[in-house]
């Protein structure tokens, strides 16, 4: 029988017949009375939709904790997730705050101003820590015991290294006194009977939240929804993981990185681009079994069905460039960890569970590993309209093995950005339509339809592309600024006609949802069953 809640069993559908659909939406940006979207009642709510709507997928933004400005994709952890998407409600309901501890605040309503949210949330965290303390919920103790061993294996280093942040104001660990720099253990083991409390306090915010993600998981999976996750592929220099692990990056015996991650120039940009991250020591990790990034998977894991790898060429080759290099020109190609690494994430997770973006400058190792690994890749529609018939993100072009989206969290939502289409490539994009009597009016959702009725396995789309947002609506087109989740949806948006349209868009398209789709493989292996057991039986 075919478990629908065994994970495992899912991933071959990307190579199968199965035809899906879902929405890009960043939990922060759900509507919320406290500023923040997170894990409490709204996101069971979006859930809900999605299944009406047909919907199997529910792709969302980085989900650690930020370490420059609350930028997701440069986290102060590859293994935690951020407490900002504690959901108040949900400590209400466990009787670890009031409803006054919540009451008498004001937050803006388009979109998240971390400036207030971040103290507010950690007030009410201090308050939910307290009150444990003094003895509420006890009955969590031997969960909250349990979780710090199962994760021991990065949460201790991140709540001495959030707690030694706070101490010394935030400053970058590099800055902290050199024996906590480098790890000395007798500075470890004094800054940790000093900050106990601290410590014990950050445990426990992780727990709140991976209690709260586990049953938000359980719900989607009770609804026919798949979470998807996306994971950036380097970790931000001033981190729990660079401090506490400093052997798998490339760093000198300062502990500041040798070379940085960037990408090298192109039609974009004659300098490239210089991200500054710190590069990893493949063959340290390697040496280890690669244990540390099959850690950061399964932590991940807990929270979601599917992890979307950033910058997936990063595992055949990354660009490195001399630290302190003026501009990322300086930099060369440097191999990855290939096959290898995936083989033994493979034998310790038992499957791949990866999408891969394969966006940008792709060459033919990375086509070849992705080929290997038989992860689905990534097309944009955004990026189809070049004039060349050869372009991969033609829908004609894709293979069944792909995810094809309207655009991505990082490119301006559709309107924004046919709006500033070169006239070229917009009537590429009508001629393409074969559109009579002149261009459509609404690019969002002709792309839309596009990516619904390609082949692709799955078809995606940001929230905003559904519904068609003007470019004012929107805090920033493409809901990041510096990496930051700024945009809130409304609950008057999630009430919008285009839900319908949606659902309707998806059974013309004939993608269904995963759970029918699971049914419908079961009755056809019964049947395969039946079929051949008659035929046995006639010879």
């Amino acid at each position: 029988m075919i478990d629908p809640d065994n994970y495992p069993e899912i991933v071959p559908m990307f190579q199968a017949d199965y035809r899906g659909s879902g929405l890009l939406l960043h939990i922060a940006s759900l509507p919320s009375p406290y500023g923040i979207g997170d894990v409490g009642p709204a996101a069971l709510s979006w859930i809900d939709r999605l299944h009406a709507t047909g919907q199997s997928w529910w792709q969302a933004l980085p989900l650690g904790p930020g370490a420059y400005g609350d930028s997701l994709y440069l986290g102060s952890s590859s293994f935690a997730a951020n407490g900002l998407l504690i959901s108040p409600d949900l400590l209400i309901r466990d009787e670890l705050l009031r409803l006054s501890d919540c009451e008498g605040h004001s937050f803006q309503e388009a979109f998240i101003d971390y400036d207030v949210i971040v103290p507010f949330k950690n007030h009410l965290l201090d308050i939910a820590w307290a009150n444990y303390k003094a003895g509420a919920r006890q009955d969590l103790k031997a969960d909250f015991e349990q979780f710090r061993n199962a994760h021991s294996y990065w949460l201790e280093d991140f709540a001495l290294f959030r707690a030694l942040k706070a101490t010394f104001g935030g400053a970058h660990y590099l800055e902290w006194p050199e024996e906590l720099v480098q790890r000395v253990p007798v500075a470890l083991e004094q800054a940790g009977r000093e900050l106990a409390d601290q410590v014990d306090r950050v445990c426990f915010a992780q727990f709140l939240l991976f209690r709260s993600s586990l049953a938000l998981k359980e719900y989607a999976h009770a609804r026919g929804v798949r979470l998807v996750g996306d994971l950036p592929f380097f970790v931000s220099p001033d981190s729990s993981d660079v401090w506490s692990r400093p052997e798998y990056f490339l760093l000198d015996e300062n502990r500041r990185p040798r070379y940085v991650a960037g990408v090298p120039p192109d039609n974009l940009s004659s300098l490239g681009h210089l991200w500054g991250n710190p590069v990893y020591n493949w063959e340290a990790l390697r040496e280890a079994g690669y244990q540390w990034c099959i850690e950061r998977f399964r932590a991940m894991l807990a929270h979601v069905d599917v992890i979307r790898l950033d910058h997936f060429r990063g595992f055949a080759a990354a660009w490195h460039v001399p630290a302190g290099a003026p501009s990322a020109r300086c930099g060369q190609w440097t191999p990855g960890p290939g096959y290898a690494f995936f083989a033994a994430v493979q034998h310790e997770l038992g499957s791949l569970p990866f999408l891969a973006e394969d966006l940008g400058m792709i060459t033919a190792d990375v086509w070849h590993l992705l080929d290997q690994i038989g992860a689905p890749g990534t097309r944009v529609l955004q990026l189809a309209f070049d004039g060349h018939s050869d372009n991969p993100h033609l829908p004609e072009n894709y293979a069944v093995n792909t995810v094809a989206y309207t655009g991505t969290h990082a490119s301006p939502a559709t309107r924004a950005w046919y709006e500033k289409l070169p006239v070229r490539e917009r009537r590429n994009l009508w001629r393409y339509m074969r559109q009579p009597g002149g261009e459509p009016v609404d690019a969002a959702p002709a792309l839309m339809r596009l990516a619904w009725s390609s082949r692709a396995a799955v078809a995606m789309a940001p929230l905003q592309d559904l519904l068609n947002l003007a470019p004012e609506a929107i805090t920033n087109s493409a809901s990041i600024t510096a990496g930051k989740c700024c945009w809130r949806v409304s609950e008057e948006m999630l009430r919008a006609p285009a839900f319908e349209w949606l659902g309707k868009l998806t059974k013309s398209a004939k993608r269904m949802p995963l759970k029918e789709f699971l049914g419908q493989l079961e009755f056809e292996a019964s049947r395969s069953g039946v079929v051949a057991k008659e035929l046995s039986g006639k010879t």
